[in-house]
């Protein structure tokens, strides 16, 4: 039904063009457009129990960034956000669903907890050097050429 009547408004809008004077130009390309969409438009129609819009996933994305200004005060995204924001989103999201217990902490897989950690920190560190040779590019190089020029590995 919602296919029907929306193929409907497409129909009326692309035969009443005309009528729109300056913006029928605007209703071509909304057509055109729309088109190109319409494969994959109405997929969630056909999907049982698939949600129809995304604002819960907005929703969660939203009140953590909501927390997020709100427990470092900052107006904008902190730079852990980019740096540990994997881990921070899952665990907010996860925990405001239904809170961990002792147990649940016990039954923590550690080698993902430990590729994890691996994988942010790696982050962590190419950050760290871009920050350095940001703040003193000559030294940061000069130091990178030493080592290259070194005749043994260091110990």
């Amino acid at each position: 039904m919602v296919q029907r009547r929306f193929d409907g408004l497409l129909g009326a809008m692309s035969r009443h063009r005309d009528y729109a004077g300056n913006l029928s130009g605007a209703v071509d390309c909304f057509c055109k457009v729309t088109r190109s969409y319409r494969p994959g438009l109405f997929h969630c129609y056909s999907v049982p129990d698939l949600p129809r819009t995304n604002n819960d996933l907005e929703h969660e994305f939203g009140s953590q960034r909501y927390h997020e200004r709100r427990t470092t005060g900052r107006k904008t995204a902190s730079p852990a956000v980019v740096l540990r924001g994997e881990a921070r989103l899952i665990a907010a999201v996860a925990t405001r669903q239904c809170p961990p217990s002792g147990a649940d902490l016990g039954r923590a897989d550690r080698g993902q907890w430990q590729q994890l950690r691996h994988r942010l920190d790696q982050r962590r560190q190419t950050r760290t050097l871009r920050a350095r040779f940001r703040r003193n590019p000559d030294a940061y190089l000069a130091e990178l050429e030493e080592m290259a020029c070194q005749q043994a590995l260091p110990t």
